[in-house]
């Protein structure tokens, strides 16, 4: 019994003697290959896209954060700034008997602080123990709120250092140089590295001069 031509899915062809597909299977054939390959173009276009959007999303949430720790810093340095002039018994010491003029605290390296009795005006505190409580407090905060947070407080005549127009943990300690509070941390750059010179030092971020303190 022979199959109608009509449901035949093929037909032979005698001149080529090979297997001829109808030309509307071949079509379906055809169009189903290439929406195959554009679903797998569109897969790719749209990874590439949410690649960027979560590198984009990450590097505005690291800009977001540096401004935050910026913002922070400058207000813990004006914050010392106001209690070092508040306490003006100690302020009108030298420099060499002055608490607030040795004040040297690396996070990274001297570790957490020890906690200290709080001392505030109308409580029975002398000028020394104020000062001390008040070098206390902002070392605990910048432990805690800083990464690898560091300060120091010093007399400085240049605190802009030209070569490489950054700011500098050095003190040039000359007649009449101002009091300045630098205070800084160890953050990173736009890629992940760390924000360190070529000698692995992190540079100072704030540099507050304490107007009023008289050298």
């Amino acid at each position: 019994m022979r199959t109608p031509a009509a449901y035949r899915p093929y037909r032979f062809d005698r001149a080529s003697r090979a297997l001829r597909w109808p030309r509307a299977l071949r079509s379906r054939r055809c169009a189903g290959g290439f929406t195959l390959v554009e679903v797998l173009v569109a897969l790719l276009v749209l990874a590439i896209g949410i690649a960027g959007a979560a590198g984009a999303q990450l590097a505005g949430m690291r800009t977001r954060h540096g401004s935050s720790l910026m913002a922070e810093a400058v207000q813990l340095a004006s914050s010392l700034a106001d209690r070092m002039r508040a306490n003006g018994d100690q302020m009108r010491l030298d420099d060499a008997r002055n608490p607030y003029v040795s004040l040297r605290y690396d996070a990274a390296l001297d570790g957490a602080p020890p906690a200290m009795v709080p001392c505030y005006a109308g409580t029975g505190c002398g000028p020394a123990e104020m000062a001390a409580f008040d070098l206390a407090e902002v070392r605990a905060a910048l432990h805690a709120r800083f990464p690898g947070g560091r300060i120091t407080v010093c007399r400085d005549a240049t605190v802009w250092r030209a070569a490489d127009k950054s700011l500098t943990w050095d003190c040039a300690a000359t007649a009449g140089a101002p009091l300045v509070i630098k205070l800084g941390w160890r953050g990173r750059r736009a890629g992940g590295a760390d924000d360190a010179d070529a000698a692995g030092q992190f540079a100072p971020t704030v540099a507050l001069i304490v107007a009023g303190a008289a050298p």
